[in-house]
């Protein structure tokens, strides 16, 4: 499975995303040339080398009018706290990690009376609705826009309706997402992972005031995703890089097997001890080379106090609520008592979810969990139509293994309405199957 990792030690900005993209992509100046094609209002992309620590990757600029964000990410707020204290290209976050972030003007952001004037969501859409670009693309774009509009009107304690984006920090910020999100469909990746996300540590000044890091919105953002602080003081994960990253990452964890076949590494500004970058690495899930190929999460708890109807009513709402299997062992307790050993598997992202069904409809006080590699074979369901009707049909093959299995249902209705045994039409079955072949 062709599967993308995000490296998000050094956290996560638009640009940076962006950049690292660009490096695994076959045609990056090509990528450049498509992009300026789109007629983003007054945008212009430009890619340069640039070394950390002696790695050497690549760091991408957004301008907007000839002007460029003093980062490639915006902290948007809406016109009820006011505008004050702006200088000429407007006001940004003193931050010590180069992934800053502020509020700006375009020359052109100004009415007749001179003042400046700001975009809404709706214009933001206007602007990703009318560029020649996939659907997927402009659905992508609008979904992270989305995102960042609401943890700022969260953040602000106003409807997302009145939140509005400074001309360039918008533009730039619209320049980022959908060039990631044209990225993302180019290199087209089946599976997209990230790691936990340092976001920094400490407070960052805004016109706002003093803020604490992670920045509220982007707190928001990432509060279902795992984070940490890391040894750096200042803000490492802007609002965009958040919100990108929440978007495409089906999983955040530690980096699977994988056969890698090429890191793009995505350079910010400033420069620390630790090489300032995201990296993104592209390959293959290790699969049928004598490693797992998936992970799954097994919950299990143990109980001596229920009833066998109460144990029965848990373990089927845990299936029926979407768990991969759950079953209970007979099991030893404290004291000699009899007991329980509820087992529930689930895919990893729904761990948190599971362990709280089970808390809830358990009389447990604690549910344990383990993250489990998983062989697996490669699953398909057909239909054979056979003279006892359509039969489902599950196959798998992999690990020098080919596999069938009938759906019981289907075989017992068959059996049941030609008065035959279930092996005849297992026979019957077996038969459709090889003549097909």
């Amino acid at each position: 499975m062709k599967t993308l990792f995000f490296e998000c030690n050094m956290g996560a900005a638009g640009d940076m995303l962006m950049a690292a993209l660009l490096e695994l992509h076959g045609d990056p100046s090509g990528f450049i040339d498509r992009f300026h094609s789109l007629g983003i209002p007054e945008v212009h992309l430009t890619s340069s080398r640039a070394v950390k620590c002696g790695i050497t990757g690549t760091h991408v600029s957004v301008t907007v009018g000839g002007v460029e964000e003093i980062s490639s990410d915006i902290h948007e707020h809406s016109h009820s706290h006011g505008h004050d204290g702006h200088n000429p290209l407007g006001h940004t976050h003193s931050q010590e990690d180069g992934h800053t972030h502020g509020h700006s003007h375009s020359s052109g952001g100004h009415n007749e009376n001179g003042e400046h004037y700001h975009n809404n969501m709706h214009r933001i859409e206007d602007v990703i609705n009318s560029l020649q670009v996939s659907p997927k693309v402009k659905k992508d774009a609008l979904e992270i826009y989305s995102l960042i509009a609401e943890a700022e009107g969260h953040a602000h304690g106003v409807p997302v309706t009145e939140i509005h984006f400074h001309e360039v920090g918008a533009m730039d910020a619209v320049a980022d997402i959908v060039g990631v999100c044209m990225l993302m469909e180019e290199i087209a990746p089946e599976r997209v992972l990230a790691s936990p996300v340092c976001v920094g540590s400490g407070f960052v000044r805004c016109a706002h005031g003093v803020l604490p890091v992670p920045a509220p919105a982007t707190a928001y953002i990432l509060r279902d995703a795992p984070i940490y602080s890391g040894n750096i003081t200042g803000e490492l994960c802007t609002p965009t890089g958040a919100a990108i990253l929440k978007h495409f990452a089906g999983h955040f964890g530690p980096m699977p097997e994988m056969r890698v076949g090429k890191i793009g590494y995505g350079m910010g500004k400033k420069d620390f001890e630790a090489a300032n970058c995201v990296r993104a690495f592209i390959g293959e899930i290790w699969e049928y080379q004598g490693g797992p190929n998936s992970q799954v999460a097994e919950l299990r708890c143990n109980v001596d106090d229920m009833t066998g109807e109460a144990l029965g009513y848990a373990c089927r709402l845990l299936l029926k609520e979407g768990a991969r299997d759950v079953f209970i062992t007979p099991a030893q307790m404290k004291k000699d008592r009899p007991g329980s050993l509820i087992t529930c598997i689930c895919d990893v992202s729904q761990s948190d979810r599971f362990a709280e069904l089970m808390l809830k409809h358990t009389t447990t006080f604690g549910v344990r969990k383990t993250l489990c590699g998983r062989y697996t074979l490669t699953r398909e369901t057909i239909e054979i139509d056979t003279p006892y009707g359509a039969i489902r049909v599950k196959t798998g093959h992999g690990y020098g293994v080919d596999r069938v299995k009938f759906e019981y249902e289907d075989i017992a209705a068959s059996a049941e309405k030609y008065g035959l045994s279930l092996a005849q039409v297992e026979d019957c079955v077996h038969e459709c199957i090889k003549n097909n072949k």
